[in-house]
């Protein structure tokens, strides 16, 4: 089969798997309904980061969208995932007629895998470039004789006061963070975050929502994650920024067994815009997002937070 030939038919499977995500969002958006959100919605599905229930890694990325979207929806109780191989291996097997759940994750190859003779021969750099590939994994609910400890949901917590780990990853930060005032922004020419104290919440459980998703734009900065902040109010930069901090501020919450009641709904009409026109975006965004926690989370002294993984 010509070389050519593949690389169309790779294309066309990466877009596939691209833009079924995409509408699958899409829709929830147009229904009202904030996919990175939805698990604190529903009363069946446990809070935290999907993870594997094997390796113990968390998922990151496009796919803790997924996994949340199947938990909520399926109603699984916890957030534990596994390939069916993965299953049998712990001593366990997937139940007939369960319905898996499809994960992607990217597997890098440097670019003279795909024999780029004439770079070289032209003393060009090889770029290197990612391929999309698909597993399929299983709740552990979906599952039968595993061992018990693979099967425990962690306790939400539900205080009503900032919450100590949440106090201790904040100040591990280093962050000029300023509880004061009625508005919670960042300013990203003088580097702080401000953020109006718990009581003026009418949950204060919601404060931490809304502390992480401006500490997410903290990130942001040039030196730390460099992602771009210059763009105004409105355009299509700054609602993408706005749905990078969206969800790394669900993905910590979730972290820490936080549980948030308010969704961030405000920008749903851009982030439709900008789901619409790129069926890209939301793997790109989730990526960002995912790296913005990912770099909170390792700020803070908390043994229990592994890294995070996009593969079974």
């Amino acid at each position: 089969m010509p070389r050519n030939y593949r690389s169309a038919a790779g294309t066309s499977r990466r877009r596939d798997i691209s833009r079924t995500v995409t509408d699958e969002i899409i829709a929830q958006l147009e229904k009202g309904s904030v996919p990175w959100v939805r698990p604190w919605d529903c009363r069946h599905a446990a809070i935290g980061l999907p993870y594997n229930a094997a390796s113990r890694r968390r998922y990151s990325g496009i796919n803790i969208l997924t996994l949340w979207n199947a938990a909520a929806s399926r109603g699984f109780s916890g957030q534990g995932f596994l390939t069916f191989r993965q299953a049998a291996e712990l001593g366990g097997t997937v139940r007939r007629g369960e319905r898996g759940t499809a994960i992607v994750y990217a597997r890098q190859f440097p670019g003279t895998d795909r024999g780029s003779r004439t770079a070289e021969a032209e003393g060009e750099a090889a770029k290197s470039f990612s391929i999309l590939r698909t597993f399929t994994v299983f709740s552990t609910d979906q599952c039968d004789g595993l061992p018990e400890q693979i099967t425990i949901t962690p306790e939400a917590a539900t205080s009503d006061a900032i919450l100590p780990e949440a106090a201790a990853l904040i100040a591990a930060t280093g962050a000029d963070f300023r509880i004061g005032g009625p508005n919670a922004f960042y300013d990203p020419v003088r580097d702080f975050v401000a953020v109006p104290p718990p009581d003026a919440f009418h949950e204060a459980i919601n404060w931490h929502r809304t502390a992480f998703h401006e500490l997410a734009h903290w990130t942001g900065h040039r030196s730390r994650l460099n992602r771009d902040q210059s763009e105004a109010f409105g355009s299509a930069a700054y609602g993408q920024e706005e749905l990078v901090a969206e969800m790394a501020g669900a993905f910590v919450c979730a972290a820490l067994d936080i549980r948030p009641t308010v969704r961030h709904a405000d920008y749903i009409g851009s982030w439709l815009a900008i789901l619409k026109e790129d069926h890209r975006a939301i793997l790109r965004a989730a990526s960002a997002a995912s790296r913005a926690s990912d770099y909170l989370l390792a700020l803070a002294d908390e043994g229990h937070l592994s890294a995070s993984a996009q593969y079974p």
